[in-house]
């Protein structure tokens, strides 16, 4: 038997323990554990220490083993697995592992998904015990399907549903609190996330959020949207691909950019889920707009996008550009938020077809594709400018608000040089 052994225990305490385990601890001449943990064992007849100090656990620990006893049996009590964000690690680090046994017990993210009866071998596991909530942010902005998260004090639940709720996300999470895990008060809810704002949840938790699309059902008060600038969460979006979509800020700056009239033919090549097209449409009801976008399944999302808002001057038109651009009506405005690697042939087309005195909006994630638009632009002798977009949106975490930025984007604005 190795001379320090770390034993995982739940909050079933001893029950929980298998026979071999148990013995290990009876046997342990030092054992190590907070208040809770040691009180499973009230009749233990050698030395106990509380572990609250680290360092100086640490250096009573090292002070048993030093004294070369062969009976030495140091047993350490920790949480769950001690290898999953536990005490495991900080051990490792200080101990050589010849010196280390570990006894795991379940983890309470293991008992999380069991009880709420979901498999989780492709959940991301996030601790926000005693660290940030960035990483958090970055999977929820993903759109990461599953998230398990471990809380503290500070990172609450509260603290988790305030950011779900200032997120503008196309899509909502179904959250889960799990208390007390493997005690006889455990509790298991499914709340709607501005109801989470009102419980009391007991220290020990876990949250697990599970992403749901928007529903191309749900209802959706087309009277109480604004005139301009509709939020990302009221398009419902690709399930593989949940933030694929030009966010607001964004696209309220492309629609000023497109300088729009009312009676114009409007091409949105790209479309994705309709929000560039929607928003035309909404604002220029004499308009027509085509929406192209390569994949049936994004042509019929954005016919579902535009019953879902009752939008009914935007064609929905499932091809590649530019092969069936010929088929289309001359178009006073453009916007290009995807390609599909044809680029130049797309602007080829356009330069084909575009309406005298037309405009051309394009939006770029990436230098590549600017330098190729503009290589294009100065070939071909077009007149046009750059407007570089890097937008940051501020979100709660715990009691304070920080900024979190959105992807930079480009957006360039093209005409033909007049004369043409």
């Amino acid at each position: 038997m190795t001379p320090i052994n770390v034993v995982g225990i739940g909050l079933d305490g001893i029950a929980g323990l298998t026979d071999s385990v148990r013995q290990i601890v009876e046997k342990a001449t030092v054992l190590v554990g907070s208040d809770r943990y040691l009180s499973y064992f009230p009749n233990h007849p050698d030395l106990r220490i509380v572990l609250g100090n680290f360092t100086q656990v640490l250096r009573e620990i090292r002070n048993h083993l030093v004294k070369d006893d062969t009976n030495c049996c140091i047993v350490i009590l920790a949480s769950g697995d001690p290898l999953f964000f536990g005490l495991g690690r900080l051990l490792l680090e200080e101990f050589p592992k010849e010196q280390l046994t570990f006894y795991p017990n379940l983890s309470a993210i293991q008992l999380a998904f069991n009880r709420v009866k979901i498999p989780w071998q492709d959940a991301r596991v996030i601790s926000a015990h005693g660290r940030s909530m960035e990483q958090l942010i970055d999977a929820i902005q993903q759109g990461v399907e599953k998230i398990a998260v471990l809380t503290d004090k500070t990172n609450t639940p509260k603290a988790i549903a305030r950011l779900l709720l200032s997120l503008d996300l196309p899509y909502s999470y179904e959250f889960w609190v799990c208390e007390n895990l493997g005690g006889r008060d455990e509790r298991i809810q499914k709340l709607p996330v501005d109801a989470v704002l009102l419980e009391t949840f007991a220290p020990l938790n876990v949250v697990i959020l599970l992403r749901q699309s928007n529903s191309i059902d749900s209802v959706v008060n087309v009277e109480a949207l604004p005139i301009l600038g509709l939020g990302d969460h009221t398009f419902a979006s690709f399930s593989d691909r949940p933030g694929l979509m030009t966010k607001r800020e964004v696209r309220i700056l492309v629609l000023g950019e497109l300088a729009l009239q009312p009676g114009q033919t409007v091409w949105d090549i790209g479309a994705g889920t309709g929000s560039i097209s929607i928003e035309i449409a909404r604002l220029c009801s004499t308009s027509q707009i085509y929406a192209i976008e390569k994949t049936a399944m994004g042509s019929a999302l954005i016919e579902q996008n535009c019953r879902r808002l009752q939008v009914k001057n935007v064609i929905s038109i499932n091809g590649t550009a530019p092969d069936i651009l010929h088929h289309l009506p001359v178009p006073n405005r453009i916007f290009i938020g995807g390609t599909g690697g044809h680029l130049p042939a797309i602007l080829d087309r356009c330069n084909l077809q575009l309406a005298r005195n037309g405009i051309v909006v394009l939006a770029f994630a990436t230098l590549e594709h600017l330098n190729q638009a503009l290589s294009w632009f100065n070939s071909h002798q077009w007149d046009y400018k750059l407007l570089q977009v890097q937008l940051s949106r501020s979100i709660p975490v715990a009691q304070l608000t920080r900024l979190t930025p959105l992807n930079p984007v480009t957006i360039v604005t093209a005409t033909r040089p007049l004369g043409e």
